[in-house]
């Protein structure tokens, strides 16, 4: 088959008419990036997603809403007034929610709405240059995980238990918060879809359905709270060209049939910790109407494996997925302590590593520092 652009290769793969190869779609911790970069002699993440084969590229409005604070203990400040504070642990750090300025916050007339941000925080102006600059090479994003991601983010400024206890009992509090943080990134997302002109593929956001066992919340809440929310935002995604992806960490199969009626497009990022979220039960039910993003497990193959159980586990998805359907990548960040020939072995399996970087690659200037912290990407 003659060779594909990135953009081809995932269109192809997600309207399941076959590719060169599988596509790829890298994501790990700032260190393991680091480490890397290190090993291929690079200088940068452009560098490092090339070497690697990664077929997505992301485009982002310039940040230019209040100064988003940093503390005297080290913490920094989220959108929604939250504080976030580095967990250190051997070999890395995660940042971590350090002050929930909503904790506790049990009345409306108690809420302190002043922390709610705004779409006009952003300049999209240069969102169509941006999308432009990658000459129709890369399938272009916008968006993260972090985006929507009512359950995990609002706990994040409240308290994972006093959230649970909202979807119970319908708090105005968290409906308050929740509608804010809906509009929020609504509004963000349908500006940058109107300034990029047609020119992204895929849309990207979260909810974290699910955990290790089974689901978070149930149907009734689901349908309560957020199934409105997902038909509006899909809706309107889909009226500018683009597709729907969503990030679920956990066990969310029971979910998707009712995200499919939403219009849900891609399934991110597939975590294979109970047999109904193993990837063959879901592309025998499922591959018809939704394609698969990740699942290759952090938490076992990938860091407890051997290099020949990960090309082993690559090669099941490349027969299950003959035609498209699934852009291979890992079940989250790629953790600290993940054996590097595990990594390449990952990427070389699927046929998009290059071994040895050629001086095109060398030459390419840019890329997000690996250590750098994007703060539209942590909420």
């Amino acid at each position: 088959m003659t060779t594909m652009t990135s953009r081809e290769r995932v269109l192809s793969s997600y309207d399941r008419t076959g590719y060169d190869r599988i596509p790829v779609k890298h994501e790990a911790t700032p260190e393991v990036n680091r480490d890397l970069i290190h090993h291929f002699g690079l200088t940068n993440m452009e560098q490092l997603l090339r070497v690697l084969g990664d077929d997505f590229r992301y485009v982002d409005p310039v940040y230019c809403g209040p100064e988003l604070r940093t503390f005297p203990d080290g913490s920094i400040e989220g959108y929604f007034g939250e504080r976030y504070k580095r967990a250190e642990f051997e070999g890395g750090s995660y940042l971590e929610a350090s002050y929930l300025p909503y904790a506790g916050v049990e009345t409306l007339d108690q809420l302190d709405r002043s922390h709610f941000p705004s779409a006009d925080w952003f300049d999209y102006s240069t969102i169509r240059q941006q999308c432009e600059s990658w000459n129709g090479q890369f399938a272009l994003c916008f968006g993260t995980p972090g985006d929507m991601d009512f359950i995990n983010s609002i706990a994040r400024a409240r308290g994972m238990e006093e959230v649970l206890m909202d979807l119970l009992d319908d708090n105005e509090v968290f409906i308050e918060i929740m509608q804010a943080r809906f509009d929020f990134y609504y509004e963000t997302h349908r500006r940058v879809l109107e300034a990029a002109g047609g020119l992204i593929d895929f849309v990207h956001i979260g909810e974290d359905l699910g955990n290790q066992r089974g689901p978070m919340i149930s149907k009734e809440i689901f349908e309560r709270h957020f199934a409105p929310k997902f038909k509006k935002y899909f809706d309107m995604a889909h009226s500018y060209g683009a597709r729907t992806m969503m990030h679920m960490c956990g066990c969310v199969e029971s979910f998707l049939p009712r995200l499919i009626e939403l219009g849900l497009d891609v399934e991110d990022v597939v975590q294979p910790t109970t047999p109904e979220m193993d990837i063959a039960f879901l592309q025998n039910r499922y591959a018809d109407r939704l394609v698969f993003c990740g699942t290759m497990c952090v938490q076992s193959t990938l860091a407890h494996g051997t290099p020949a159980d990960v090309e082993r586990e690559v090669r099941r998805r490349l027969e299950l997925f003959p035609k498209g359907g699934l852009f291979l990548g890992p079940t989250h960040a790629i953790q600290v302590g993940s054996p590097l020939p595990n990594i390449l072995a990952l990427y070389r399996a699927a046929g998009s590593l290059m071994e040895k970087p050629d001086e095109s690659i060398l030459a390419i200037a840019g890329g997000e520092e690996p250590g750098k912290v994007n703060m539209s990407k942590l909420f």
